[in-house]
């Protein structure tokens, strides 16, 4: 059975900690448990086993901290070759009878991206695409990005995995004690923009334990239309006679992960702290709970990488940081944004949507459009509304995009751009006039109908 059939009926058990397991098994402080894979196989599949065994449908490889940035290309693959067939060995050798799969870990770079640190964006994707090739060619069933703090690295591990494979892609934010992510995005804007980019399945994990993730998972639920998973720390960690514990029993976190299934979580699983005595427990708990069916909730929402606004729901004013696009020629042919940031900083206090649009003769209208959407990010947080003729320049703007944009369309332009809105999961604003055509092209290329605007 395939991995999205068992979720269409089920509620998935994934698995509970590794780093916390491995240092009980001889993984030393500071020591990346990744090559352990290699030199260590036998306690990775014994890792693995004993989560299948207490019941988990799905377990991670050992492979949270494996990319390119870390590691060579041959070191690399090794390591993520023998994490699956770690992963494999342990499935052949457990005989409890759930239906198990496997899925590749894909966890943070440990670098920041600009503009809060020097990685640019486009390296983060390829860092991250090596993993997933060589995962996908050892044959997962799935791909989890899993402990992301930063919505735009998320991005870049999800069209990593888009771009190099076919296989369903799960993904988990960490979210603080504040309810949003370490760069502010809160966990509206992370569904907008997650499934806006075609995520299977979307939620929150690590950082704390399920009493203290229990609103974000309750946000989640209110406003995503994909299945929401909860993967929480066995709550704080605390040094007790020089041994790092932590202060959640497997009986309280069992009762509130359990609450939060009856209330639509669809997958569940143990993170920091957690072993497979809480996964037993768990699994054991679930299993005679009918899953509740995921509702679309016919949003129509743009997100930045800090908020979403909702169409509908949310005041909306647009205004434009470029209105006076012929007085500032002369800077936008020489590549100068600078005009349209001020701009944006002007409005910031405005407006809920920025508008951007650089059509200007003898200007280099992909590298200006995609240099002022990364600049004007920088400064503001409003979500920002895209206008270009030109499929180049979307594309190089829409992938730099830091969230859910909307892309205002003429009716002549529909055609050769809505692949390009549809691939990085945006709006589109269209003329009203235009419903039928833009109905039947926006079906065509996958489109839902709540991310088409008529105006």
């Amino acid at each position: 059975m395939k991995f999205l059939e068992y979720l269409n009926d089920h509620i998935v058990c994934l698995d509970g900690g590794c780093g916390t397991y491995l240092q009980q098994r001889g993984l030393q402080p500071g020591e990346s448990p990744e090559p352990w894979n290699v030199s260590h196989g036998e306690v990775i599949t014994g890792m693995h086993k004993a989560y299948y065994d207490a019941g988990s449908n799905v377990v991670f490889t050992n492979t949270f901290g494996a990319n390119g940035l870390k590691y060579g290309d041959e070191e690399l693959e090794a390591i993520v070759t023998a994490a699956v067939a770690n992963a494999k060995a342990a499935r052949d050798q457990s005989k409890t009878p759930q239906e198990k799969f496997v899925a590749l870990d894909i966890g943070p770079l440990g670098k920041l991206l600009k503009p809060y640190g020097d990685l640019d964006f486009e390296d983060a994707v390829a860092a991250f695409a090596k993993t997933v090739r060589f995962g996908a060619a050892a044959g997962v069933d799935l791909v989890v990005v899993e402990t992301m703090a930063d919505s735009y690295e998320t991005k870049a591990a999800v069209l990593a995995v888009k771009e190099n494979c076919d296989l369903p892609v799960l993904v988990t934010n960490a979210y603080g004690q504040s309810g949003n992510l370490m760069t502010g995005a809160t966990p509206e804007a992370m569904v907008a923009m997650l499934e806006g980019l075609g995520v299977d399945l979307l939620g929150a994990n690590c950082s704390l334990g399920p009493k203290q993730l229990r609103s974000v998972v309750e946000r989640l639920l209110a406003v995503a239309s994909v299945p929401v998973v909860l993967k929480p720390n066995a709550g704080l960690p605390r040094l007790e006679d020089g041994k790092t514990v932590f202060d959640v029993t497997v009986e309280e976190f069992v009762d509130e992960v359990v609450d939060m299934v009856n209330g639509g979580v669809r997958a569940v699983g143990g993170c920091c702290g957690t072993n497979p005595d809480y996964l037993a427990q768990l699994s054991q708990k679930v299993q005679g709970i009918v899953p509740q069916q995921v509702s679309d909730k016919a949003r129509t929402v743009i997100s930045s990488y800090n908020h979403a606004v909702c169409f509908g729901e949310d005041e909306a004013t647009i205004g434009s940081c470029t209105e006076d696009g012929e007085s500032i020629r002369d800077s936008l042919v020489d590549g100068d944004v600078e005009d349209i940031v001020d701009a944006a900083l002007d409005l910031q206090d405005e407006v809920a949507v920025m508008h951007l649009n650089v059509d200007l003769p003898e200007v280099d209208v992909a590298a200006v459009l995609k240099e002022a959407v990364c600049e004007v990010q920088a400064v503001s947080g409003q979500p920002l509304q895209l206008e270009t003729a030109h499929a180049a320049a979307l594309e190089a703007a829409l992938r730099r995009y830091n969230g859910k944009a909307m892309v205002k369309c003429a009716a002549e332009d529909v055609e050769k751009l809505l692949p390009i809105v549809k691939k990085y999961g945006a709006v589109v604003a269209v003329p009203a006039a235009a419903e039928a055509a833009v109905l039947a092209a926006a079906e065509k290329v996958g489109m839902q109908k709540k991310d088409v605007l008529f105006s």
